[in-house]
């Protein structure tokens, strides 16, 4: 499970054997949220949460919102055309 971005401390991965939609994990020591990206356009939506309070989504929403169009290119990378 490739580490593509890190947001203050938090791993944001992408599993190799995921499924579409393009979406991301992102995973705390104790916490971990699913979001799917709505490649191209970046829409960023909450799919699953694991026990992150939720003003922490929701700065985690925004800082992914940042880098959208990066996590989509590298789901593509990894996963092949959308």
């Amino acid at each position: 499970m490739p580490t593509v971005l890190r947001l203050d401390g938090l791993r944001v991965v992408i599993y190799p054997n995921d499924h579409p939609p393009p979406n991301v994990h992102v995973i705390g020591t104790r916490y971990e949220a699913v979001f799917i990206l709505h490649c191209p356009d970046g829409s960023i939506e909450l799919r699953e949460n694991y026990s992150f309070p939720r003003h922490v989504v929701t700065r985690i929403t925004a800082d992914l919102v940042e880098h959208v169009a990066a996590l989509c290119e590298e789901w593509e990378r990894i996963h092949g055309p959308v």
